[in-house]
């Protein structure tokens, strides 16, 4: 059974992609780093995915999906950062009413650092093709006042990341896919 979390690489045409999004990228990487680093052996196996060819139409996603889909019920939640990296307020989620309950509870484990909502829908390109077979997904959701600044731009370069808004980001993408990676059972479909 697999949890994925995830980001890509898709702006590097002008800037350097950094926020869009290798932001995603980074912090999808330092949340299984953390859970490693912290000796931590959840119930399922947590997957990393840097996706390709988002902005080519999904090309590296659907090739994904075209491969693992016969594991469709193996897959607990779909994850993917693909809206920058500021500051987290919370996750999108798009799943059964069951399964957002279950995500509303993990997300009051983030009370400390104040992001702890849960908004309707999940975002990505990526993981369009999970949701639509019924696996739940979750996409992070933080502050885009600045987002538009840079995007796709040449101003996204790597000045655009704070550290402590990315480790926040990488705060949340670690606890919720640790938390459902170690739970009894997979989130209800």
């Amino acid at each position: 059974q697999i949890v994925l979390v995830s980001g890509h690489l898709d702006s590097w045409d002008v800037g350097q992609g950094a926020m869009d999004d290798g932001g995603g990228a980074f912090i999808s990487w330092e949340a299984l780093s953390l859970i490693k680093d912290l000796g931590l052996r959840p119930k399922r196996t947590l997957r990393l995915v840097l996706w390709t060819a988002e902005e080519q139409g999904g090309i590296g996603a659907e090739q994904y999906y075209q491969l693992h889909k016969e594991n469709i019920s193996n897959f607990d939640i779909v994850m993917e950062s693909d809206e920058g990296t500021f500051r987290p307020s919370g996750l999108g989620f798009t799943g059964s009413a069951k399964a957002r309950d279950i995500v509303k509870e993990i997300m009051t484990l983030l009370q400390p650092i104040n992001v702890t909502d849960v908004y309707d829908g999940a975002d990505g390109t990526d993981i369009d093709y999970w949701m639509r077979d019924g696996v739940p997904g979750a996409s992070l959701r933080d502050d885009l006042s600045k987002y538009f600044w840079f995007h796709h731009s040449q101003g996204d370069t790597m000045t655009v990341q704070d550290p402590n808004q990315m480790n926040l980001c990488a705060a949340v993408w670690t606890v919720v896919s640790y938390v459902i990676a170690d739970m009894e059972e997979m989130l209800p479909r």
